[in-house]
């Protein structure tokens, strides 16, 4: 076997941040650590790629293994590599970040790994450098959410434009001016206004909308500044 001679060799790790939209709320899907060190503390969902994988392959596996999740939106956001990141060994970790909607994905979560859903105002400490690799997350995704349309894959298929623009504002953490957003999401032409409308929250009532999925794929920068003052 023909090996580099006198390079270190180190373990490679992914771990995915997990975002999820429950309606209202933006939060953070977390699970118990199950090895030493720092074992049955909280953890974002990781693991280490195998030596037949590549770290994407690994993502999606240590997601279903820990979650029952698949399918779902999973991009790469950076590699973390402090040498003391990990007290045991020196760990390499490509970090991920997801978006789902809660309500489509709940009942595919797994609880043997104690899979649960925080506030990320609410989150628990968490173990080695999660705590950046979270906040690290949530600036790649206000960027990516002024730039391009990602945040539907936290929506159901039909929606409203106040859950629309909940979203935005906890994505983005400010308040947004409904007319002005109302005004902006629809000369995007991504929306299709559907006949039935959502009445839980008012006799009036708010219209359903659903994505163009055509105009979505043909047009993936319409949301070019979208939202004002944005933070990254």
């Amino acid at each position: 076997m023909i090996e580099y001679s006198g390079q270190p060799h180190y373990l490679v790790a992914v771990d995915c941040i997990v975002f999820g939209f429950d309606g209202e709320r933006l939060k953070l899907l977390l699970v118990k650590r199950g090895l030493e060190p720092e074992i049955n503390k909280w953890s974002l969902i990781g693991g280490f790629v195998g030596a037949n994988e590549s770290p994407d392959d690994a993502a999606n596996r240590v997601l279903k293994k820990n979650t029952g999740l698949e399918g779902i939106y999973l991009e790469q956001l950076q590699i973390y590599g402090e040498p003391d990141r990990d007290p045991i060994e020196r760990t390499l970790s490509v970090g991920y970040f997801a978006l789902i909607d809660i309500n489509k994905y709940q009942a595919q979560l797994s609880d043997e790994y104690h899979a649960e859903w925080f506030l990320i105002s609410e989150s628990p400490k968490l173990i080695f450098d999660h705590a950046q690799m979270v906040s690290d997350a949530r600036k790649k995704l206000r960027y990516k959410a002024a730039l391009h349309p990602i945040l539907f894959e936290m929506l159901p298929k039909k929606f409203t434009l106040p859950q629309l623009q909940m979203l935005f504002e906890e994505v983005n953490d400010t308040k947004i001016d409904t007319r002005n957003f109302s005004r902006k999401i629809s000369s995007t032409g991504l929306l299709i206004k559907l006949e039935e409308k959502d009445k839980s929250g008012s006799k009036k009532g708010a219209f359903y909308f659903k994505l163009d999925k055509k105009k979505y794929k043909a047009n993936f920068q319409a949301f070019l500044n979208f939202i004002p003052n944005l933070k990254i």
